[in-house]
């Protein structure tokens, strides 16, 4: 009699602290807010405005399945996740694919702009820093473009070692590189431009750069050197 008592209050005790964290994780669901991007459209010299709404649907899409993830998660049983397979682990990896989705949308949408200018002097300089020259720059992302899947083409700022870098990114969520800043995102997937270029994916690159904000590539980058100055090396 006694070892049965204990059985149940061990699985009331279970039962218990499950529902706590339930409870615990139900009081912290993230919201994540679409941004508005409309100005761009019918804005973009060489982009349709059919072409930008479509694609920022999409975006919001994932922004609502960010939304609807985080949301699963607080009922999820957290007392059954394994690598093999369990709700908790399908939850998890769809998030990072969908968040990771939306952020890539957002920084993409908004390293572009209507009133092109060429690219500040002292961006130019920074470049000049890892690249030989600022074509050598641009040729390299636009060949990191071509050889982009279904994916993006990311110029990044590498916190390790200090340097700027180009980077394939397939998916939303293969080959991300960890400890690196986004300062100039490509979308390379081919809902960013087949129906203004069907398989012409060097006239749609040709289009990026003529509408890339190399001021917001600027101050990014800017941003990521001020953050580098407050990491200690010795954490890494």
């Amino acid at each position: 009699m006694f070892l049965i008592l204990v059985l149940v209050l061990c699985l009331m005790t279970g039962d218990m602290a499950m529902a706590d964290l339930k409870e615990k994780m139900s009081m912290k669901v993230p919201t994540m807010e679409a941004k508005d991007f409309s100005y761009l459209f019918d804005n973009l010299e060489g982009f349709s405005e059919k072409q930008l709404s479509q694609h920022n649907e999409l975006y919001e899409k994932y922004v609502g399945k960010v939304n609807e993830i985080n949301g699963r998660l607080t009922n999820a049983d957290v007392m059954s996740a394994n690598q093999n397979y369990s709700e908790f682990r399908s939850l998890k990896v769809e998030l990072a694919h969908n968040l990771n989705g939306a952020i890539l949308h957002e920084l993409y949408f908004s390293n572009l702009t209507p009133d092109y200018q060429d690219p500040p002097e002292e961006l130019v300089e920074m470049i000049k820093q890892d690249f030989a020259s600022w074509n050598d720059y641009i040729e390299d992302l636009r060949a990191t473009g071509m050889a982009s899947r279904a994916g993006w083409a990311v110029t990044g700022y590498n916190y390790r070692d200090g340097k700027i870098y180009n980077f394939i990114i397939d998916q939303h969520d293969l080959h991300v590189p960890a400890y690196v800043r986004p300062v100039m995102v490509m979308d390379t997937w081919e809902h960013a431009f087949m129906i203004d270029y069907g398989i012409d994916k060097k006239g749609y690159i040709k289009a990026f750069f003529a509408n890339a904000d190399w001021n917001v590539m600027l101050q990014r980058l800017k941003s990521a050197l001020q953050t580098d100055d407050l990491l200690e090396k010795s954490t890494i």
